[in-house]
């Protein structure tokens, strides 16, 4: 029996939207819901890899800057009117960059960027994918926060554990506000995951330099952490090999990724 034969396939017809499909979480999301189905659109800034994602999938691509208002609008009315619906948003994308730092060494533009990038694109692909969702009855979005969110970080990236604070407490609210329309809203905080990003930052020494991707959500913190304190919340963490724990905001589950 391979693969192929043993994944289940829960989402034959429906529609599903990634940001930052290009790399990382992204891309391993858009192999399995593809893989489970789903219609997939690869939404990504860097059009050589989200090309080559969609490609993959057999999925549709779109360009997108994630922090544009009218773009993002542009993806999801894509992703209607070619496939006739919009079932799953996983708002993705994000970044950590190398002037982000401790809060005494990064500046206002750092701070302003990443949070543009992690949590204003987050509010507004979910502002997006909702209208559609909501004359479906039903729905259901993930956004990629992060263990920092809850634990902090030990080596400081202080506008990037905000961002994902905030992409966390959104989730949340908007659970509880969507979830008598048949909406699900969900974020996920996983740990460090072996993606591109990660394999870079910890290839180079903790005072190097440090590499910036606008389109892989890094997991997480991509730095190299030094051991957590002992916690309950530690089990927000999981190691590169294992399912990233999920922080559910509403009742059910999200779809799998």
């Amino acid at each position: 029996m391979t693969t192929e034969e043993i994944i289940c396939r829960r989402l034959v017809g429906r529609t599903a939207v990634i940001t930052g499909a290009g790399s990382g979480i992204g891309l391993a999301t858009a192999r399995r819901l593809a893989s489970e189905g789903a219609n997939v659109v690869c939404a990504d800034i860097d059009e050589r890899v989200g090309k080559a994602a969609a490609e993959e999938v057999g999925g549709t691509f779109v360009q997108v800057d994630v922090t544009d208002p009218e773009q993002v609008e542009a993806l999801f009315k894509t992703a209607f009117d070619t496939y006739g619906s919009v079932d799953i948003a996983f708002n993705n994308a994000g970044i950590s960059p190398p002037d982000d730092d401790s809060i005494l060494e990064t500046g206002l533009e750092a701070w302003k960027r990443v949070q543009d990038v992690n949590l204003t694109s987050v509010y507004l692909c979910c502002k997006a994918a909702l209208p559609y969702m909501r004359r479906q009855g039903k729905g259901s979005i993930i956004n990629t926060a992060s263990f920092v969110a809850i634990m902090g970080a030990a080596t400081s990236q202080i506008s990037y554990t905000a961002s994902k604070g905030g992409v966390l407490a959104m989730s949340r609210e908007l659970g509880v506000q969507f979830a008598r329309e048949g909406i699900r809203v969900n974020a996920l905080c996983p740990g460090p995951v072996n993606t591109p990003l990660l394999q870079e930052l910890f290839a180079r020494t903790p005072s190097g330099p440090r590499a910036a991707s606008s389109t892989s959500p890094s997991a997480a913190s991509p730095r190299p952490r030094r051991s957590p304190p002992p916690s309950p919340s530690s089990r927000a963490t999981t190691p590169p090999s294992s399912t990233p724990a999920t922080s559910s905001s509403t009742a059910g589950s999200p779809a799998r990724t």
